[in-house]
């Protein structure tokens, strides 16, 4: 690990950076001690962030601890990406009202690879730990794990909200989950972490890993708490169960057009948790929208084409860019529309399940959502009818202001 762009910054300078866009620094005061100290001896930190494999695929609001961590790369820290195999097998009761259904270990390690495969698409694979945490979870014998859960109580656990809650109406709570934070915790143990990464649903965990350091007599590392970044609805959090995601592996035109639809307001979050440019620039940036020097579109086009331009490559934005312009200045159509060979059940088939079954929409329910809302066509003509027919054919239907999908008929 290089030291040189950590020697040409001030630890006042670097906290400066590491602070932007979080939610809370536990303890700041600790932070600048262990920057300083890192500054003085030209020792790098140890950076961790867990992420559990539950999901194969990452998406915008999952990038915003990878952006933070990659910033302490850039700082000259050392970054560990923490895969919860073992954890993930258990699974995170974070905001859950119910027992979660752990995963099985093949789909634990089969995500887990494909999540390699796309983080390095924002952190520098030469300067990134990657570990997970059965390295040392499985070690423990039946005789570790009881002394482990002597160092915290029950009704230090029912401070959690989701348990507090779940014991109020009495729901079940699992023992195996109340192993979840404690065996978090550990893993700061087990890397001796100097400050952990995560979501302000992660707060409790990571107070965890603070406890266990100092029980087994290690210096408590600093907490990073990121906001959940919402999602194109500008108000859950972003969620492929909600629909209001942006994969980073979606097709460059999709990607560009989800980013063109958010509101002015949530651009500005965006631009804080997710843009590369500097604070400076960003502070300016905010001040010409708020004097109306800078026009809205315009910043949005720019965040629109970074984003675009560091997960699928320069010529794939500017070419989004240009579909994009063309669809909604020009109300033309996409150069490439994906073409579905429909096996028509009958001679008439209910359009939301025409949209299901070639996946312009991942449920009949959403089909006509975005029927009851005006947002579908077909050959050009709206569609308002949730129980709209169609008779066996061939069709141009659209969804939305960015899908397209070409209907053959089988």
């Amino acid at each position: 690990m290089t030291f040189i762009i950590l020697a040409m910054l001030s630890p006042e300078k670097q906290f400066e950076t590491i602070k932007r866009g979080t939610v809370e620094i536990i303890v700041e005061k600790e932070l600048i001690c262990k920057l300083e100290k890192s500054f003085k001896e030209k020792r790098p930190l140890k950076i961790k962030a867990g992420f559990d494999p539950t999901a194969p695929d990452i998406h915008l609001g999952h990038t915003v601890l990878l952006e933070k961590m990659r910033q302490f790369q850039e700082l000259g820290h050392d970054v560990i990406f923490l895969i919860g195999d073992f954890t993930g097998m258990i699974g995170d009761p974070a905001g859950k009202s119910e027992t979660r259904k752990p995963l099985t270990k093949e789909d634990v390690l089969k995500n887990a690879e494909t999540y390699k495969e796309q983080v390095f698409k924002i952190l520098d694979p030469q300067k990134t730990q990657i570990k997970f945490n059965s390295e040392w979870l499985m070690s423990l014998t039946a005789v570790d794990v009881v002394r482990l859960q002597a160092k915290q109580t029950v009704a230090r656990m029912l401070e959690r909200e989701d348990f507090k809650q779940r014991f109020t109406s009495h729901s079940p709570i699992g023992i195996h989950e109340f192993m979840y934070p404690l065996l978090q915790g550990y893993d700061s143990v087990a890397l001796n972490a100097d400050v952990e990464l995560g979501g302000t649903d992660q707060k409790f965990n990571l107070l965890m890993g603070r406890d266990l350091q100092q029980e087994y007599g290690q210096e408590p590392q600093s907490l990073i708490i990121m906001p959940l970044l919402e999602g194109l609805d500008g108000v859950k959090k972003m969620s492929k169960s909600l629909g209001n995601y942006i994969g980073i592996s979606e097709p460059p035109k999709d990607i560009y057009g989800k980013l063109m639809s958010i509101t002015d307001e949530l651009m500005i979050k965006y631009y804080e948790l997710l843009s590369h440019i500097g604070i400076e620039e960003f502070n300016a940036l905010k001040e010409g929208l708020k004097s109306s020097t800078t026009h809205p579109k315009k910043a949005k086009e720019s965040l629109a084409i970074e984003i675009v331009t560091r997960y699928c490559g320069k010529e794939a934005a500017i070419h989004a860019k240009e579909e994009f312009d063309r669809i909604f200045k020009e109300k033309g159509v996409p150069d490439k529309i994906p073409v579905f060979a429909l096996q028509w059940e009958d001679e008439e088939m209910w359009l939301s399940k025409i949209m299901k079954l070639c996946g312009i929409t991942m449920s009949t329910t959403e089909a006509m959502r975005l029927i009851k809302q005006g947002a579908v066509s077909v050959d050009n003509q709206k569609i308002t009818d949730p129980q709209k027919v169609l008779k066996k054919g061939d069709y141009l239907i659209k969804a939305g202001k960015r899908k397209f999908i070409k209907i053959i008929a089988k």
